[in-house]
């Protein structure tokens, strides 16, 4: 099916045709979206938009730096959402409290860093929409698969590995930053890719990010705003 896919801000004129598959429609979209999350920019300098909160439950793996990782989930606290991260290293979290604020002189609720272990996760809806981060290594376990509405898992691997390969291919959306020789050959075998794109993961500048989809291949430039800058700092790839 070829369906044409506006950019974020581009309100005449002809957007870009991509052959996309019905279901992916909601994993790049319009700024309008409910849940849409501006991530990046296009070659052009135009806004480009995922849309990472959706009515229904969603998978999203980034491969790279713990920067992007951060960067989406802030963002998503930004449009409403809930965040939950279930990790290993929760200083290296502790920014999104310090971007959530306080309320009456406590933490956001808003978001809730935890170890790398099941719990009871907030209910999710339209108005408060859920994305748990499972920043759980290479191979993370499953431990919050979405399982409904509103639900959106991001799986958090800072390489990739033979063994994340199944996660990896349940991913709605995979967004990759720059990867040595032997991951690119890894990921072409995950998801078949040519060789073309093979070599561009291997080309990526330190703020350059590749959105894979089925039938989805869409290199952008992080965008990072002045206050995510005094939190994270430049943007770059790695932790």
């Amino acid at each position: 099916m070829s369906t044409r896919l506006r950019d974020a801000g581009q309100n005449a004129g002809v957007a870009p045709e991509f052959t996309v598959d019905p279901a992916m429609l909601d994993a790049i979209s319009p700024s309008g979206d409910r849940g849409g999350i501006v991530l990046g920019s296009g070659l052009k300098g135009e806004p480009l938009t995922i849309s990472a909160l959706r009515s229904t439950p969603t998978r999203i793996v980034l491969v790279g730096g713990l920067y992007l990782a951060r960067q989406v989930a802030m963002r998503a606290m930004a449009v409403g959402a809930w965040v939950v991260v279930a990790t290993g290293r929760p200083a290296a979290w502790q920014v999104l409290p310090q971007a959530a604020g306080d309320r009456d002189g406590r933490p956001s609720p808003l978001v809730q860093i935890r170890r790398l272990s099941p719990v009871e996760l907030p209910r999710p809806s339209e108005d408060a929409p859920l994305l748990v981060v499972t920043d759980g290594g290479p191979t993370p376990q499953d431990l919050f698969p979405p399982r409904s509405a509103w639900q959106t898992t991001v799986y958090v691997l800072p390489y990739l590995h033979p063994q994340a390969g199944a996660t990896a291919n349940a991913a709605d959306l995979v967004l990759m930053q720059r990867l040595p020789a032997g991951q690119a050959e890894l990921a072409a075998r995950i998801w078949r890719l040519p060789p073309q794109m093979m070599r561009q993961l291997t080309t990526l500048k330190d703020d350059q990010v590749v959105a894979l989809g089925r039938n989805l291949w869409r290199p952008l430039r992080l965008v990072t705003t002045q206050k995510e800058q005094q939190l994270l700092g430049p943007v770059r790839r790695g932790d």
